[in-house]
């Protein structure tokens, strides 16, 4: 299977032997390239490839930066000649991290490792990184991963989010999408001024909720998208407090 993959250097010659390194590989496809972070973020939301190899001290902005600036993050190896980001490139889930110069026997292992994650469908990423994406305790958007990619969410898209066992169907108005993550640990990452559960199975985002109607002895939550969310007993208090 074909696939395609995108050079980040600001070094002509660090992309140049990647190059020659990949010339062994006949199904990894360079579809583009780039020597700065700016034009790293233009050339990967316009290509989406399924590899990228990143520089991390950059012009601009470093490697990490260019992450949070993705419509959808690829697998991502990292290479660079500074030791001192080997960790913070693994807690963001980088396949490898190739420490300048490397050898063609250590960039085959790096590709070795890429192959055994997409062989195992791992993610490269945690679902929720909001340590990527937002610092602060509630994110701004959120990565879900669709395939081998993650794609970008923004939170407030979300309408509901609905448990799948002990995984989440996340689904808003691009369609829906399958979280890793259980719903009690979403409903603790996200705003509780917006979110809230109404039943073991659910949480609704009010600004999405068209209206309320109440039943014998519980409610239904009409969402703007014609969804119908039913509120068990146990949740009835949090909508009963927010009614004026």
């Amino acid at each position: 299977m074909m696939q395609k993959v995108i050079i980040i250097d600001d070094e002509a010659s660090g992309r140049t032997l990647i190059k020659q390194y990949l010339a062994d590989y006949p199904t990894l496809i360079v579809v583009g390239e780039a020597n700065n972070g700016v034009d790293a973020i233009k050339v990967i939301n316009e290509f989406k490839p399924d590899i990228v190899f990143m520089d991390i001290q950059m012009p601009g902005l470093t490697g990490f930066d260019v992450l949070k600036h993705l419509e959808e993050i690829p697998q991502i190896i990292f290479s660079t000649a500074y030791d001192q980001y080997a960790l913070q490139a693994f807690e963001v889930h980088a396949i490898d991290y190739l420490l300048k110069p490397y050898t063609c026997e250590r960039f085959r292992a790096a590709i070795q490792k890429l192959r055994t994650n997409q062989s195992q469908n791992l993610t490269p990423i945690q679902p929720l990184a909001e340590s990527i994406i937002n610092p602060l305790q509630y994110p701004e958007k959120i990565l879900i991963q669709q395939n081998q990619k993650l794609i970008t969410i923004n939170v407030k898209e979300i309408i509901w989010i609905e448990a799948e066992g002990d995984y989440s169907k996340v689904i808003t108005n691009r369609g829906s999408f399958l979280s890793n993550y259980g719903i009690s640990i979403l409903e603790n990452k996200l705003n509780a001024q917006n979110f809230i559960r109404v039943h073991r199975s659910s949480i609704i985002n009010l600004e999405f909720v068209k209206e309320i109607q109440k039943q014998i002895s519980s409610y239904d939550v009409i969402m703007q998208n014609g969804d119908v969310v039913r509120v068990s007993r146990g949740y009835m208090d949090n909508i009963k407090k927010l009614t004026y």
